[in-house]
Parts: C-alpha cells; structure tokens; sequence
C-alpha cells in the first residue's frame, strides 16, 4: 500500500528524504488517478526499503500542488534529496515510472 503524503508532512517526509521519494497527486474524482492506484500500491511494494512511494490527495492537500505548479492531475513528482528531479504529468505505464525511479537510484 502507497503511503500517503499531507501538506502537513511533506516538508519532512519528501524535502527531508534521503531517498528517492514519487509523489503522487491525484484527487478522488479523477478517473485516470484511479487507474494509476494499482501502479501505485505495486511500485510501492517493489521499491520497499529503496525508495519511498506516495500519494497525496489534492483536494486535501493544496499547497504542495500550489508550491510546484501543477495544472492537471495525475502528476507525479520524483524526488531524490529533497530535490525535485522529474514531474510527469497524466497516466502512465508503471514502466515508464519504474525507469524514472531506477535511473534515480543508479
């Protein structure tokens, strides 16, 4: 299961990560969000002790969408250090995903 980000916590678990760290914005009415969660929930469980796989509801959560700008969701945010390195925007195959990820952790 994707862990689940807030604003609240973002600045410590994402900002304050050593590890590489996606960020999943999505909102409950978003059809293609809804597609993407198995994707979510599977690279979570492969990645487990790697890298940190998330989700955070925009609907809940306004700020960090605010803080990085996006316009439409799904929009995956991927960090490694506290810095954003790659935003993705719109459903994806969990391959394309999975090379974002690994190229970060090479």
């Amino acid at each position: 299961m994707a862990y689940e980000f807030s604003d609240a916590s973002f600045q410590t678990e994402v900002i304050g990560s050593d590890k590489v760290t996606l960020v999943d914005l999505w909102a409950e009415w978003c059809g293609p969000c809804k597609m993407m969660t198995p994707v979510i929930d599977e690279l979570s469980t492969e990645y487990e002790g790697r890298a940190v796989i998330g989700k955070l509801n925009v609907d809940d959560n306004p700020n960090v969408p605010t803080q990085y700008n996006v316009r439409g969701i799904p929009t995956f945010l991927i960090f490694k250090n506290g810095e954003l390195k790659d935003k993705v925007v719109g459903a994806q195959t969990k391959q394309v995903l999975k090379d974002k990820i690994e190229a970060l952790l090479a």
